[in-house]
Protein backbone atom coordinates (compact mmCIF):
# COMPACT_ATOMS: atom_id res chain seq x y z
CA UNK A 1 0.00 0.00 0.00
CA UNK A 2 2.83 2.71 0.82
CA UNK A 3 4.33 1.63 -2.64
CA UNK A 4 1.07 3.30 -4.19
CA UNK A 5 0.14 6.01 -1.67
CA UNK A 6 3.25 8.01 -2.21
CA UNK A 7 3.57 8.02 -6.32
CA UNK A 8 -0.12 9.25 -6.16
CA UNK A 9 0.51 11.81 -3.18
CA UNK A 10 3.42 13.40 -5.18
CA UNK A 11 1.28 13.35 -8.12
CA UNK A 12 -1.50 15.39 -6.69
CA UNK A 13 0.76 17.37 -5.20
CA UNK A 14 2.30 18.38 -8.45
CA UNK A 15 -1.26 19.18 -9.80
CA UNK A 16 -1.67 21.25 -7.14
CA UNK A 17 1.78 23.69 -7.93
CA UNK A 18 0.96 23.26 -11.79
CA UNK A 19 -2.93 24.00 -11.36
CA UNK A 20 -2.99 27.90 -10.50
CA UNK A 21 -0.38 28.58 -12.94
CA UNK A 22 -2.32 26.95 -15.85
CA UNK A 23 -5.80 28.82 -14.26
CA UNK A 24 -3.89 32.05 -14.82
CA UNK A 25 -2.72 31.36 -18.33
CA UNK A 26 -6.36 31.37 -19.41
CA UNK A 27 -7.74 33.88 -17.10
CA UNK A 28 -9.23 37.26 -18.72
CA UNK A 29 -8.88 40.56 -17.67
CA UNK A 30 -12.29 41.61 -16.59
CA UNK A 31 -11.71 44.47 -18.24
CA UNK A 32 -14.68 46.97 -20.13
CA UNK A 33 -15.55 50.33 -21.20
CA UNK A 34 -16.72 51.81 -17.59
CA UNK A 35 -16.94 55.57 -18.79
CA UNK A 36 -16.91 57.56 -21.42
CA UNK A 37 -15.03 61.20 -21.67
CA UNK A 38 -17.02 63.87 -23.96
CA UNK A 39 -14.43 66.66 -25.58
CA UNK A 40 -16.60 68.63 -28.02
CA UNK A 41 -14.37 70.54 -29.87
CA UNK A 42 -14.09 69.70 -33.23
CA UNK A 43 -10.64 68.03 -35.42
CA UNK A 44 -9.17 64.97 -35.62
CA UNK A 45 -6.83 63.14 -33.23
CA UNK A 46 -3.91 61.19 -32.92
CA UNK A 47 -2.27 59.63 -29.72
CA UNK A 48 -2.72 59.91 -26.23
CA UNK A 49 -0.70 59.93 -22.96
CA UNK A 50 -2.37 58.60 -19.78
CA UNK A 51 -0.21 60.19 -17.03
CA UNK A 52 -0.78 58.12 -13.83
CA UNK A 53 1.51 60.44 -12.00
CA UNK A 54 -0.81 63.72 -11.96
CA UNK A 55 -3.61 61.65 -12.73
CA UNK A 56 -4.34 63.63 -16.17
CA UNK A 57 -4.81 62.64 -19.60
CA UNK A 58 -3.30 64.06 -22.20
CA UNK A 59 -5.57 64.21 -25.62
CA UNK A 60 -3.88 65.52 -29.04
CA UNK A 61 -7.16 66.82 -30.88
CA UNK A 62 -7.07 69.15 -34.09
CA UNK A 63 -5.46 72.49 -33.17
CA UNK A 64 -5.18 71.90 -29.40
CA UNK A 65 -4.09 69.68 -26.43
CA UNK A 66 -7.02 68.91 -24.31
CA UNK A 67 -6.35 68.03 -20.38
CA UNK A 68 -8.34 65.69 -18.38
CA UNK A 69 -8.72 64.84 -15.00
CA UNK A 70 -8.13 61.19 -15.39
CA UNK A 71 -10.91 59.74 -13.01
CA UNK A 72 -13.94 62.21 -13.91
CA UNK A 73 -13.17 63.63 -17.38
CA UNK A 74 -13.43 66.94 -16.71
CA UNK A 75 -11.65 69.44 -18.51
CA UNK A 76 -8.37 70.96 -16.35
CA UNK A 77 -6.77 73.36 -19.09
CA UNK A 78 -5.79 72.80 -22.92
CA UNK A 79 -2.00 73.83 -24.82
CA UNK A 80 -3.34 76.18 -27.45
CA UNK A 81 -2.00 76.82 -30.79
CA UNK A 82 -0.17 72.83 -31.56
CA UNK A 83 -1.04 73.14 -35.34
CA UNK A 84 -1.85 69.53 -36.57
CA UNK A 85 -0.77 68.05 -32.88
CA UNK A 86 0.35 64.09 -32.77
CA UNK A 87 1.81 62.92 -29.55
CA UNK A 88 2.39 64.31 -25.96
CA UNK A 89 5.75 63.49 -24.18
CA UNK A 90 5.85 64.24 -20.32
CA UNK A 91 8.91 65.06 -18.55
CA UNK A 92 8.44 65.05 -14.85
CA UNK A 93 12.43 65.77 -14.16
CA UNK A 94 11.75 69.15 -15.37
CA UNK A 95 7.78 69.68 -14.91
CA UNK A 96 7.83 69.66 -18.33
CA UNK A 97 5.23 68.74 -21.33
CA UNK A 98 6.02 68.53 -25.16
CA UNK A 99 3.84 68.49 -28.00
CA UNK A 100 4.62 67.34 -31.50
CA UNK A 101 2.87 69.62 -33.94
CA UNK A 102 2.49 68.50 -37.63
CA UNK A 103 1.66 70.67 -39.58
CA UNK A 104 3.96 73.92 -37.88
CA UNK A 105 6.86 71.28 -38.03
CA UNK A 106 7.73 72.55 -34.16
CA UNK A 107 7.15 71.02 -30.69
CA UNK A 108 5.44 73.15 -28.09
CA UNK A 109 7.29 72.83 -24.28
CA UNK A 110 4.51 73.73 -21.95
CA UNK A 111 4.84 74.06 -17.52
CA UNK A 112 2.98 71.03 -15.64
CA UNK A 113 1.78 73.07 -13.29
CA UNK A 114 -0.09 75.88 -15.24
CA UNK A 115 0.09 74.93 -18.78
CA UNK A 116 1.45 77.59 -20.00
CA UNK A 117 3.68 77.82 -23.14
CA UNK A 118 7.55 78.34 -22.37
CA UNK A 119 8.62 77.75 -25.95
CA UNK A 120 8.32 76.46 -29.44
CA UNK A 121 11.13 74.16 -30.99
CA UNK A 122 11.59 73.60 -34.84
CA UNK A 123 11.49 70.20 -35.51
CA UNK A 124 12.07 68.83 -38.77
CA UNK A 125 8.97 68.23 -41.61
CA UNK A 126 5.80 67.00 -39.79
CA UNK A 127 7.25 65.42 -36.10
CA UNK A 128 4.92 63.04 -35.34
CA UNK A 129 5.28 60.91 -32.16
CA UNK A 130 7.28 61.70 -29.65
CA UNK A 131 9.07 60.36 -26.56
CA UNK A 132 10.92 61.30 -23.79
CA UNK A 133 13.88 59.05 -22.69
CA UNK A 134 14.62 59.45 -18.92
CA UNK A 135 18.13 58.02 -19.03
CA UNK A 136 19.68 60.83 -20.94
CA UNK A 137 16.92 63.83 -20.27
CA UNK A 138 16.06 64.43 -24.07
CA UNK A 139 13.04 64.84 -25.82
CA UNK A 140 12.64 62.36 -29.31
CA UNK A 141 10.45 63.68 -32.00
CA UNK A 142 10.08 61.49 -34.97
CA UNK A 143 9.87 63.45 -38.15
CA UNK A 144 7.55 61.38 -40.50
CA UNK A 145 8.06 63.50 -43.82
CA UNK A 146 11.87 64.32 -43.52
CA UNK A 147 12.64 60.96 -42.03
CA UNK A 148 14.71 61.62 -39.29
CA UNK A 149 14.63 62.04 -35.36
CA UNK A 150 15.10 65.68 -33.68
CA UNK A 151 16.52 65.90 -30.43
CA UNK A 152 15.80 67.98 -27.93
CA UNK A 153 17.43 67.89 -24.61
CA UNK A 154 15.05 68.76 -21.63
CA UNK A 155 17.56 71.24 -19.65
CA UNK A 156 17.68 73.91 -22.23
CA UNK A 157 14.53 72.93 -24.75
CA UNK A 158 17.27 73.22 -27.62
CA UNK A 159 18.11 70.85 -30.50
CA UNK A 160 21.22 68.94 -29.72
CA UNK A 161 21.09 66.37 -32.65
CA UNK A 162 19.04 65.34 -35.53
CA UNK A 163 19.41 61.27 -36.40
CA UNK A 164 18.54 60.35 -40.44
CA UNK A 165 16.18 57.25 -39.91
CA UNK A 166 16.03 55.86 -43.30
CA UNK A 167 12.35 55.42 -43.53
CA UNK A 168 9.53 56.72 -41.94
CA UNK A 169 9.47 56.56 -38.62
CA UNK A 170 6.99 56.03 -35.84
CA UNK A 171 5.71 55.47 -32.34
CA UNK A 172 9.51 55.37 -30.56
CA UNK A 173 9.95 54.47 -26.93
CA UNK A 174 13.06 54.51 -24.10
CA UNK A 175 14.33 51.63 -22.28
CA UNK A 176 15.54 53.99 -19.28
CA UNK A 177 19.26 52.05 -19.88
CA UNK A 178 21.10 54.24 -22.59
CA UNK A 179 19.02 52.95 -25.99
CA UNK A 180 15.95 54.63 -27.50
CA UNK A 181 13.94 51.84 -30.07
CA UNK A 182 11.64 53.42 -32.79
CA UNK A 183 9.33 51.39 -35.74
CA UNK A 184 10.05 52.43 -39.44
CA UNK A 185 6.86 52.09 -40.96
CA UNK A 186 7.42 52.41 -44.88
CA UNK A 187 10.60 49.78 -44.54
CA UNK A 188 9.41 47.45 -41.87
CA UNK A 189 11.90 47.86 -39.20
CA UNK A 190 13.19 48.18 -35.42
CA UNK A 191 16.15 50.73 -35.26
CA UNK A 192 17.79 50.66 -31.98
CA UNK A 193 19.62 54.22 -31.24
CA UNK A 194 22.78 55.06 -28.58
CA UNK A 195 21.19 57.47 -26.67
CA UNK A 196 24.20 58.70 -25.48
CA UNK A 197 25.77 59.08 -29.19
CA UNK A 198 22.74 59.21 -30.79
CA UNK A 199 24.25 56.46 -33.44
CA UNK A 200 22.07 54.06 -34.71
CA UNK A 201 23.54 50.72 -33.40
CA UNK A 202 20.98 48.26 -34.97
CA UNK A 203 17.61 47.81 -37.49
CA UNK A 204 16.22 44.78 -37.28
CA UNK A 205 13.66 43.23 -40.02
CA UNK A 206 10.47 42.93 -38.97
CA UNK A 207 9.81 39.76 -41.02
CA UNK A 208 5.92 39.02 -40.92
CA UNK A 209 5.31 42.42 -39.58
CA UNK A 210 3.92 45.49 -42.41
CA UNK A 211 3.99 49.22 -41.41
CA UNK A 212 4.77 48.76 -38.15
CA UNK A 213 3.11 51.79 -36.05
CA UNK A 214 2.28 51.02 -32.42
CA UNK A 215 5.14 50.47 -30.18
CA UNK A 216 5.34 50.09 -26.11
CA UNK A 217 8.15 48.05 -23.62
CA UNK A 218 8.70 46.01 -20.85
CA UNK A 219 11.63 47.58 -19.60
CA UNK A 220 12.51 45.03 -17.06
CA UNK A 221 12.73 41.64 -19.81
CA UNK A 222 13.86 44.59 -22.80
CA UNK A 223 10.90 42.91 -24.65
CA UNK A 224 9.16 44.86 -27.10
CA UNK A 225 5.64 45.10 -28.42
CA UNK A 226 5.31 45.99 -32.16
CA UNK A 227 1.58 46.77 -33.68
CA UNK A 228 1.72 46.15 -37.35
CA UNK A 229 -1.53 47.67 -38.68
CA UNK A 230 -0.57 46.92 -42.29
CA UNK A 231 -1.20 43.13 -41.52
CA UNK A 232 -2.75 43.30 -38.37
CA UNK A 233 0.03 41.56 -36.72
CA UNK A 234 1.69 42.37 -33.04
CA UNK A 235 5.50 41.05 -33.07
CA UNK A 236 7.37 40.65 -29.79
CA UNK A 237 10.63 41.59 -29.75
CA UNK A 238 13.69 41.16 -27.92
CA UNK A 239 15.38 44.52 -28.08
CA UNK A 240 19.22 42.79 -26.68
CA UNK A 241 19.49 41.25 -30.19
CA UNK A 242 16.36 41.98 -32.46
CA UNK A 243 14.97 38.36 -32.31
CA UNK A 244 11.45 37.93 -32.62
CA UNK A 245 10.20 35.82 -30.10
CA UNK A 246 6.04 35.98 -30.97
CA UNK A 247 3.35 37.10 -33.43
CA UNK A 248 -0.11 37.52 -32.72
CA UNK A 249 -3.28 38.79 -34.63
CA UNK A 250 -4.54 41.85 -33.84
CA UNK A 251 -6.33 44.75 -35.86
CA UNK A 252 -6.28 47.43 -37.73
CA UNK A 253 -3.54 48.75 -35.03
CA UNK A 254 -2.16 52.78 -34.30
CA UNK A 255 -1.34 52.19 -30.85
CA UNK A 256 -0.08 49.89 -28.41
CA UNK A 257 0.41 50.17 -24.82
CA UNK A 258 2.03 47.98 -22.20
CA UNK A 259 0.80 47.66 -18.54
CA UNK A 260 4.00 46.75 -16.22
CA UNK A 261 2.26 45.70 -13.42
CA UNK A 262 -0.22 43.71 -15.02
CA UNK A 263 2.46 42.83 -17.63
CA UNK A 264 0.25 42.85 -20.34
CA UNK A 265 0.41 44.50 -23.81
CA UNK A 266 -2.61 45.86 -25.63
CA UNK A 267 -3.37 46.87 -29.22
CA UNK A 268 -5.56 49.73 -29.84
CA UNK A 269 -7.50 48.42 -33.38
CA UNK A 270 -9.60 50.58 -35.43
CA UNK A 271 -12.46 48.35 -35.69
CA UNK A 272 -13.69 48.84 -32.28
CA UNK A 273 -11.56 46.49 -30.36
CA UNK A 274 -8.64 45.76 -27.68
CA UNK A 275 -6.47 42.75 -28.03
CA UNK A 276 -4.93 42.03 -25.00
CA UNK A 277 -1.26 39.97 -25.00
CA UNK A 278 -0.36 38.47 -21.81
CA UNK A 279 3.67 38.30 -20.78
CA UNK A 280 3.83 35.14 -18.51
CA UNK A 281 7.95 35.08 -18.78
CA UNK A 282 10.39 36.79 -20.90
CA UNK A 283 10.34 33.99 -23.43
CA UNK A 284 6.68 32.92 -23.06
CA UNK A 285 3.66 35.14 -23.76
CA UNK A 286 -0.25 34.21 -25.00
CA UNK A 287 -3.36 35.79 -26.06
CA UNK A 288 -6.10 36.79 -23.53
CA UNK A 289 -8.85 38.45 -25.43
CA UNK A 290 -10.29 41.24 -27.68
CA UNK A 291 -12.02 43.88 -25.68
CA UNK A 292 -14.90 46.02 -27.16
CA UNK A 293 -14.46 49.15 -27.49
CA UNK A 294 -15.60 51.58 -30.29
CA UNK A 295 -14.99 52.12 -34.44
CA UNK A 296 -12.22 54.24 -34.56
CA UNK A 297 -10.19 53.80 -31.53
CA UNK A 298 -7.16 53.09 -32.88
CA UNK A 299 -4.64 54.66 -30.24
CA UNK A 300 -4.02 54.01 -26.49
CA UNK A 301 -2.73 55.42 -23.43
CA UNK A 302 -2.22 52.94 -20.21
CA UNK A 303 -2.51 54.60 -16.71
CA UNK A 304 -0.07 52.13 -15.33
CA UNK A 305 -1.56 53.22 -11.34
CA UNK A 306 -5.06 52.51 -12.12
CA UNK A 307 -4.29 50.42 -14.49
CA UNK A 308 -7.03 52.15 -16.92
CA UNK A 309 -6.87 52.56 -20.88
CA UNK A 310 -7.90 55.99 -22.55
CA UNK A 311 -8.78 55.33 -26.45
CA UNK A 312 -9.78 58.62 -28.36
CA UNK A 313 -12.53 58.22 -31.02
CA UNK A 314 -15.32 59.94 -32.94
CA UNK A 315 -18.70 59.00 -34.58
CA UNK A 316 -17.91 59.07 -38.06
CA UNK A 317 -20.67 59.94 -41.48
CA UNK A 318 -20.06 58.68 -44.64
CA UNK A 319 -17.18 59.72 -46.60
CA UNK A 320 -18.00 62.36 -49.24
CA UNK A 321 -17.91 61.47 -53.35
CA UNK A 322 -14.61 60.72 -55.07
CA UNK A 323 -12.29 63.56 -57.11
CA UNK A 324 -9.38 63.79 -58.82
CA UNK A 325 -7.78 65.29 -56.06
CA UNK A 326 -9.37 62.94 -53.33
CA UNK A 327 -9.83 59.54 -55.21
CA UNK A 328 -10.20 57.82 -51.87
CA UNK A 329 -12.14 60.22 -49.32
CA UNK A 330 -12.35 59.39 -45.73
CA UNK A 331 -15.03 59.22 -43.60
CA UNK A 332 -16.02 62.60 -42.16
CA UNK A 333 -15.75 63.09 -38.36
CA UNK A 334 -19.42 63.78 -37.00
CA UNK A 335 -19.03 67.27 -35.21
CA UNK A 336 -19.39 67.47 -31.09
CA UNK A 337 -19.03 63.44 -31.24
CA UNK A 338 -15.36 63.44 -29.77
CA UNK A 339 -14.64 61.53 -26.59
CA UNK A 340 -12.71 59.62 -24.87
CA UNK A 341 -13.10 55.42 -24.00
CA UNK A 342 -12.54 54.58 -20.99
CA UNK A 343 -11.65 50.85 -20.54
CA UNK A 344 -10.82 49.54 -16.97
CA UNK A 345 -13.19 47.28 -14.18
Amino acid sequence: MKTIIKPLCLLFFSMAICLPVRLFAQEKTGMHVIADFPIHSSGGWDYITADGASKRVYVSHGMQVNILDAATGDSIGYIPDTKGVHGIAIAHDFNKGYTSNGRANNITVFDLNTFKVLKLVNAGTNPDAICYDDFAKKVYAFDGRSKEATVIDAATDSVVATIPLGGKPETGVSDGKGKVFVNIEDTGEEVEIDAATYKILNRWKLDGGEEPSGLAMDRQTDRLFIGCGGNHTMIVLDATNGTILAKFPIGRCDGVGFDPGLKLAYSSNGEGTVTVVRELSASNFEFVENITTEPGARTIGVDTITHKLYLPTSQMGPAPAPTTDNPHPRPQQIPGTFHVVVVGK
